[in-house]
């Protein structure tokens, strides 16, 4: 992977920057419900640089970006998940990776969505219409990974994740996932907040909880400023009594590299490694996940080739 510098922005500004990219998970109500919470700007605009991004596309996007990364909080050792959504808007789609060490990355299906008028909100669901959204959990040592699926109901990824998880898993959860932009059009904040009830919890409490939530200011104007997470929880959430059970470090991050895929090429059949040293040349591959361009010369192509030849 080969990440796109950040304009304006100076490696002190850069490490202060990435230091802040952590997601915490913590308990509400003695244990009854359990969750997590992350300052994502830092991933958000790295995403938005290699994917070369319009506002639109950000905010659709890194709310994927933001969801998944919040979803790392269910997995085990090793493991990785897959938020997708297909659907048959102008979106067309979004696919996104995110694995336990907190590594996340994906792609929208259409990066440049062409605009009739000037958008008056950001209502998603014209964007999204009618579709399915995915999970898909891969534990370490499954021979098949855990797929749920359901329709698209709100056009929402934080509505639509919250759907998904009360139907498809029977786990009443909410999601908080916001970007926001400042007047030049930069993301000046972004964050994600996931709350999920445990087996037995009060319901009378629930009530509460959802009240308070409903009430809860965007996730990506909370973190424009410089509140922290655990300070947002202990401001918004005092009530519930948050215990911060630790942090992570989350990245946008890719492990793709070309080493990868020279050894996909060097297996491809002969007849199309044939067709393929007629050229043009350099031969250019891109990695949809991270947007990163890998090229291969024609000695290169020649070479894989002659060894298939032998």
């Amino acid at each position: 992977m080969k990440k796109k510098r950040l304009a304006g922005m100076n490696p002190g500004d850069y490490l202060r920057a990435r230091g802040k990219n952590k997601l915490y998970r913590f308990l509400l109500d003695d244990g009854q419900i359990r969750g997590a919470i992350y300052d994502g700007a830092h991933m958000i605009r790295e995403m938005r640089a290699n994917h070369e991004l319009g506002i639109l596309e950000t905010y659709i996007l890194g709310q994927a970006f933001l969801g998944a990364s919040l979803l790392t909080i269910i997995l085990k050792d090793k493991e990785h998940i897959n938020l997708k959504i297909d659907c048959d808007g102008p979106i067309s789609g979004i696919s996104v990776d995110a694995n336990s060490f907190g590594e996340v990355r994906g792609y929208i299906k259409n990066p440049h969505i062409e605009l009739s008028e000037p958008l008056e909100s950001f209502d998603l669901a014209p964007f999204f219409g009618q579709g399915q959204l995915s999970v898909t959990r891969f534990p370490e040592f499954a021979k098949t990974p855990f797929t749920g699926q359901v329709e698209l109901k709100y056009g929402s990824p934080a509505k639509d994740l919250a759907y998904y998880f009360t139907t498809s898993e029977q786990t009443p959860s909410s999601f908080n996932l916001g970007i926001n932009f400042d007047r030049e059009g930069e993301v000046s904040g972004a964050g994600g907040l996931f709350l999920q009830v445990m087996p037995g919890g009060d319901d009378k409490r629930l009530l509460e909880l959802e009240h308070t939530l409903h009430n809860l200011p965007s996730m990506g104007k909370a973190f424009t400023g410089d509140i922290t997470p655990e300070a947002f929880l202990n401001t918004h959430l005092s009530k519930f009594k948050p215990q911060v059970l630790g942090n992570k470090r989350m990245e946008f991050y890719c492990r793709c590299k070309k080493e990868t895929i020279a050894q996909f090429l060097e297996k491809l059949p002969v007849e199309t490694l044939q067709e393929m040293t007629e050229g043009p040349f350099p031969l250019k591959t891109n990695c949809r996940n991270c947007n990163t361009d890998y090229q291969f010369s024609e000695e290169e192509i020649r070479g894989y080739y002659e060894k298939k030849l032998n």
